[in-house]
């Protein structure tokens, strides 16, 4: 083989990747909800969650269900990442994927780790995905349509290069502020007692439903080919930061109810 062709052939590699294929939070996105969910969980849940994970972090192992993606055994929990809706139905309105989806994930998950049957091995699997998951739920593009794949296939532009609706949302607003997924979790908004009881409130699918009338104002916010700049920013990263912060509330909320 030539040698520079040999040289050249992981570059290309990396240009045919996961460009068009992005459904999920930008890793930050994923690892600022595992740790503000720490921040919310209770002592004996932490205690019951390190033993299963064996000291890795909820940040840590939020990125562990896109990992798993290049492993095509895994290939049945990729519908897990999203729900397709009409955007004027409900999460109970509309049709439903025969291979499942957040909801259906996200109910499998939490049997698998009630299950006192359920192996060390499995709760802790299927603990990763609950993790991934419920951050996935919170990202508005993952509630979206299925024609144009929750926003993949809406052209546009960020700062002039050549993107996506849905990867505006997953990584380029959150990227642009070149800020560690520690800052933030650390810089997200202080909230009383009250808010964040009332964040917690409600079933996996009144989750669905709530991002959902996200999802609509984010489908309105751009015309197709259209250039995306600080005003863009200025008008919806705190929606972003926001969004990751209420994943982590409930992220936790859903793990304390499972491991007390």
């Amino acid at each position: 083989m030539n040698f520079k062709l040999f040289l050249l052939i992981p570059f290309f590699c990396l240009l045919n990747s996961s460009e068009d294929d992005a459904v999920f939070w930008g890793k930050n996105g994923h690892r600022a909800t595992g740790k503000i969910a720490e921040m919310h969980l209770t002592k004996k849940a932490k205690k019951k969650i390190d033993k299963l994970l064996k000291g890795q972090s909820l940040a840590f192992v939020s990125t562990f269900a896109d990992e798993i993606k290049s492993d095509r055994t895994y290939s049945k929990y990729y519908p897990w990442h999203y729900v397709n809706m009409g955007l004027e139905e409900t999460y109970q309105e509309a049709e439903k994927n025969p291979q499942g989806d957040l909801v259906t994930g996200i109910a499998t998950c939490v049997k698998v780790l009630k299950d006192e049957t359920s192996s060390e091995e499995d709760k802790a699997f299927h603990l990763k995905l609950l993790v991934h998951f419920i951050g996935d739920l919170h990202q508005p593009m993952h509630i979206g349509r299925k024609e144009d794949k929750g926003g993949n296939t809406i052209q546009v532009q960020w700062f002039g290069k050549g993107t996506n609706l849905h990867r505006v949302w997953d990584e380029n607003m959150i990227d642009s502020y070149k800020m560690s997924y520690s800052d933030l979790a650390d810089n997200a908004e202080d909230l009383s007692k009250k808010q964040i009881e009332a964040i917690e409130k409600g079933t996996v699918v009144d989750w669905v439903n709530e991002v959902h009338e996200l999802t609509k104002e984010v489908y309105k916010s751009v015309k197709v080919g259209e250039n995306l700049r600080y005003r863009y920013s200025y008008l919806y990263f705190n929606t972003a930061r926001k969004q990751i912060q209420i994943g982590g509330i409930r992220l936790a909320k859903v793990l304390n109810d499972i491991f007390g």
